[in-house]
């Protein structure tokens, strides 16, 4: 059993110390490389079918790590609000108890509106949907009435439905409704939206971009009296948020997400323009904001902590009651949100805060009126996988040299070379790394680099530990024997 261990370790030690543990090295270096490649394949290069189908084999590590990092980073750099041009309106639990449950009735809704809009808002956001008719207007009570109360139904008849009331608040306030794009078949859902042009600059986009089928909107009354429409969605990734589209297709025609088309109804713009080339959108914009996008138009939030943004919050009741200062929204972008205990999808951001979608939206707004972009751009990326390979490389060139200080050192302790050449690589990426997130908003993927570098390192270090177990059994081997020798 000794002997077979023993030559396990041997074989091993040989392949290893082959071309002086080049070989392994370059191979372990050009694998944990191409995983990398398929975790983040480039947008501007066609992604072959065997590599789909490899990568389906394998666990997408170098992406989960990726995303930690890059949530990590802002964790300990959030971004710090350097103004505040939204107000939330919320439909609070404190709201709900005094007004009543949710969903209103459209007129109840249009005085919130006329409310908002009488402070002089740039523009006004509902961060919901309405496809189904109001039940609760007069036509449809008239419905409900016995033959006995004919008179009673003939004036409710006559009066305006909700809807006329609350389309008339929507045409008189810069208002912009929300919708959702949905992937399949559902009740209320349409295949179109009345949305504002989109000026394509470059490349048609629609190939690249987040697709869907149908949309869950509000009611073509409504739609037709607001000054523009849009999607709510965002992206998830395992449960997180941190990136929403900035355009959608929608069928065969592109769409805005909530935070431009607001941006749009408040400059006053005719359109969204989106630049894009043959790899997807480069940048999406309104008036003379431009807003870097992912190829696929995600936008990448950068987050700030809800313990700094809390104080633009408002309840829907105090407006009602005529409790808030006009300068709250006053030049305003201002969001209708549903913060009311049950009502809302509570969505967990990049900084591990739980928050309503609404905030998510705020945000988005925020940082763009900021400029405060988080960047990814392709060249960052080639960049990265030009350094992992160069410096993967010359390591593999000049650490296993016998000429050496370093080699000589790794061969002595091997163990303490390990620890040290890990941790000053892993610091070194770090700092680097988190420096030019603080300064530059950069997210570079230290958590690769680290990763492919350390492991081509350690096949040397493996290397030496073999080798160092093969000698000290056969130094052992040899003592025995020795000794068995002077006994007999």
């Amino acid at each position: 059993m000794k002997r077979s261990r023993d030559s396990r370790l041997t074989f091993f030690a040989n392949l290893m110390r082959a071309g002086n543990g080049r070989p392994v090295a370059l191979a372990v270096l050009l694998a944990l490389s191409f995983i990398n490649l398929c975790s983040e394949w480039p947008h501007d290069v066609a992604r072959p079918a065997l590599v789909d189908k490899l990568y389906a084999l394998m666990p997408d590590s170098f992406g989960t790590t990726r995303q930690l990092l890059f949530d990590h980073y802002q964790r300990l750099f959030p971004r710090i609000p350097a103004a505040q041009p939204v107000t939330i309106v919320e439909i609070d639990d404190r709201t709900l108890a005094a007004v009543g449950q949710w969903p209103w009735p459209r007129n109840r809704l249009a005085t919130l509106l006329d409310d908002i809009a009488a402070h002089k808002p740039l523009a006004i956001g509902l961060d919901f949907y309405m496809p189904e008719a109001d039940q609760t207007s007069p036509g449809k009570v008239a419905d409900n009435l016995p033959a006995t109360s004919a008179d009673l139904a003939a004036g409710l008849r006559a009066l305006p439905s909700h809807e006329a009331v609350l389309a008339a608040s929507l045409r008189a306030a810069p208002s912009v409704l929300g919708a959702a794009a949905i992937d399949h078949a559902a009740p209320d859902a349409s295949l179109d939206l009345r949305s504002a042009p989109i000026l394509v600059h470059g490349a048609n986009p629609l190939a690249t971009v987040q697709r869907y089928l149908y949309v869950l909107a509000s009611l073509p009354e409504l739609q037709a009296a607001a000054r523009g429409q849009a999607l709510l969605n965002v992206t998830l990734e395992q449960g997180t948020i941190r990136r929403m589209p900035m355009i959608v297709g929608l069928g065969d025609k592109l769409v805005p997400s909530l935070p431009i088309e607001m941006l749009r109804v408040a400059t006053g713009s005719p359109a969204v323009d989106v630049f894009a080339d043959k790899s997807g959108v480069r940048a999406v914009g309104v008036a003379d904001v431009e807003v870097p996008t992912e190829p696929d138009g995600d936008f990448r939030l950068d987050f700030a902590s809800v313990r700094l943004t809390g104080s633009r919050n408002v309840s829907a009741r105090d407006v009602l009651d005529g409790r808030v200062d006009a300068e709250r929204f006053r030049n305003k972008l201002v969001l209708v949100g549903l913060t009311g205990t049950g009502l809302t999808d509570m969505r967990t951001t990049a900084l591990g805060e739980l928050v309503p979608g609404v905030e998510v939206q705020a945000q988005a707004i925020e940082a763009i009126f900021e400029g405060r972009f988080l960047r990814r751009p392709t060249w960052l990326i080639r960049v990265e996988r030009a350094f992992i390979m160069v410096f993967g490389i010359l390591i593999i060139w000049y650490l296993p040299h016998p000429d050496t200080r370093f080699a000589a050192f790794v061969r002595s302790v091997p163990k303490a070379g390990f620890a040290i050449m890990g941790i000053s690589l892993n610091l070194l990426t770090l700092l680097v790394c988190f420096l030019l997130f603080k300064y530059f908003r950069l997210l570079v993927d230290a958590a690769a680099i680290f990763i492919i570098l350390s492991a081509v390192v350690g096949c040397f270090f493996s290397a030496a530990l073999l080798d160092y177990g093969v000698q000290s059994r056969r130094a052992a081997r040899h003592a025995r024997a020795h000794e068995d020798n002077e006994f007999r």
